[in-house]
């Protein structure tokens, strides 16, 4: 079997590649007719971020089975067209988190105690060292956004410095957080109480611009941020009026919204007070290798049927009960995706029960597919079929798989039970024909809600006008509804609006809808 090698990779991992027998193609800078020709008769192909494997380079491979991404990211990666022709993606997240983590306290101490600057001053001839009296972290609060894989291993270090660690990340039991020893709290107690602010947390819609303006003016004067984790998560522009006002002292920063970063780019004249990095988190020698004996191994064992590990887009279903099971794969994985975003509570079970026809299969994939939809919006390494169970095991969250033979008003249903301690979100789905994905019930409210795209979730009292205000702020602002369906407890009482949109919503629109009468919650979603 062929194997195409399109960007560099370690020499570890062309070996784990050759001595399992598979005859070794690199070729790496290819253009895109080189591509083309390349890939047609190859069983598999090990990209990193530089090379696209775009619709028009996949429906030329002929033979194509497994596309291993050396990494975590597949924005070079066409998965959906991948999917569609049976080709298993897979990846490799978790071979760098020590890289990160350790860059992220690079970062810290450098800014900490002026380690670039003073270089750059002596490169100079000069010796200025009372300019760059630095400050100690023993004592400083850390507070670290986002606590999976990469944020654990960093409040391991901070507390081996003796600094106070606080944490946000409704998504972790606090039994998890008891092992760590660091002090779980409310997103805005982080930003009032720490001196520097560290991120590690997926760009999704609901992080994109989580830090801007409104959190910047919650934090304390004179703090500190620090992003390892993606650009587009801390809002530049914001960040550098709060460097023009003294409200940030310092930041370092290895992630940009615009990469490679732009000459131009206004942050480069606070060159006193950043340190700034090319997207290094990832960059070493132990973190190259790592990664490449993984994804070799991984895309070896796919390729020889032995197991298939870190697949972000297959199932291991024969053909015939896939087909059947497909649509309530991506029904649980919708079910998932908006769970994650409609939840106001810290999760510590989720229980899914089936019934119908579907208590006839297999379960796991469909648990497994709802679970990573969970897990995607929520957590800065690539979550998996494979990898989401035990990914809920480490963030202490409990999973129940129960089957119930009660009748149903629909034919198969998939019900999702989100709970904590003190309360609990319900979400029940169904398919409609064969393709026709429906969110039937959220808590006590009976909707028909298509999962796709942008929603608005919308609590409200049902009260005469208050639909019409809704949509009179959404046409002011251009935004189209596509789509609508509404629940009620009862006449006057709570109701659930529920808007199909065509765009984005502006968390400015969000708190204009949120400050109207009677209207008691409002969520946007992506899908």
């Amino acid at each position: 079997m062929k194997i195409l090698v399109c960007d560099k990779l370690a020499p570890p991992g062309i070996e784990v590649l050759k001595k399992a027998g598979l005859q070794v193609i690199e070729k790496t800078k290819l253009s895109l007719e080189e591509l083309k020709k390349e890939i047609a008769d190859v069983e598999a192909v090990i990209v990193r971020s530089q090379t696209k494997l775009t619709k028009e380079v996949l429906e030329c491979a002929k033979n194509l089975k497994v596309i291993g991404r050396a990494g975590v990211g597949l924005d070079n990666i066409d998965v959906e067209t991948a999917t569609r022709l049976g080709i298993i993606v897979m990846n490799a997240p978790g071979a760098n988190t020590i890289s990160t983590a350790e860059h992220t306290f690079g970062l810290i101490l450098s800014m900490m105690r002026n380690i670039p600057q003073s270089f750059n001053s002596l490169l100079q001839g000069k010796w200025e060292r009372s300019k760059f009296l630095g400050e100690e972290l023993y004592g400083k609060t850390l507070g670290i956004i986002g606590l999976g894989r990469i944020g654990s291993e960093v409040a391991k270090r901070a507390l081996s410095f003796k600094m106070r660690v606080l944490a946000y990340d409704p998504f972790i039991s606090e039994e998890v957080i008891k092992k760590i020893e660091v002090q779980l709290t409310d997103f805005e107690t982080l930003l009032r109480e720490s001196d520097i602010i560290t991120i590690h947390v997926p760009l999704t819609p609901e992080t994109k611009n989580m830090i801007s303006e409104k959190e910047f003016s919650l934090m304390k004067d004179g703090v500190k941020i620090v992003n390892c984790a993606r650009g587009g998560i801390v809002n530049e522009e914001a960040l550098i009026k709060a460097l023009e006002s003294g409200k940030v002292k310092k930041c370092a920063l290895d992630v940009f919204e615009t990469e490679p970063l732009p000459a131009s780019h206004p942050i480069l004249k606070f060159s006193d007070r950043v340190v700034l990095t090319p997207h290094l988190g990832a960059s070493t020698q132990e973190a190259q290798v790592n990664v490449a004996i993984e994804i070799a191994k991984n895309v070896v064992d796919a390729l020889m049927g032995r197991q298939i590990r870190n697949a972000i887009n297959i199932v291991s279903l024969d053909f015939k009960t896939y087909k059947v099971l497909e649509p309530y794969i991506k029904l649980a994985e919708k079910m998932g995706i908006m769970s994650s975003q409609l939840v106001p509570f810290r999760v510590n079970k989720i229980r899914i029960t089936f019934s119908g026809l579907l208590t006839e299969y297999k379960l796991d994939p469909l648990s497994s597919a709802f679970l990573k939809g969970f897990l995607t919006p929520i957590i800065e390494e690539n979550v998996n079929y494979i990898n989401a169970k035990e990914i809920c095991k480490e963030r202490g969250i409990e999973t129940e798989i129960v089957t119930s033979s009660k009748k149903s008003e629909f034919l198969n249903t998939i019900q999702a039970e989100l709970i904590s301690d003190k309360e609990e979100k319900k979400i029940t789905g169904t398919v409609f024909g064969k393709e026709s994905l429906r969110i039937v019930r959220i808590d006590e409210f009976y909707v028909e809600i298509i999962p796709q795209g942008y929603l608005l979730f919308i609590l409200n009292m049902d009260k005469p006008g208050v639909i019409g205000n809704i949509g009179t702020i959404l046409g002011k602002k251009n935004i189209n509804i596509g789509g609508m369906s509404l629940g009620r407890e009862s006449p006057g009482g709570k109701a659930l609006t529920v808007l199909n949109i065509d765009q984005k919503v502006s968390k400015e629109v969000l708190e204009e809808l949120k400050s109207l009468d009677n209207v008691l919650d409002v969520r946007f979603l992506e899908l």
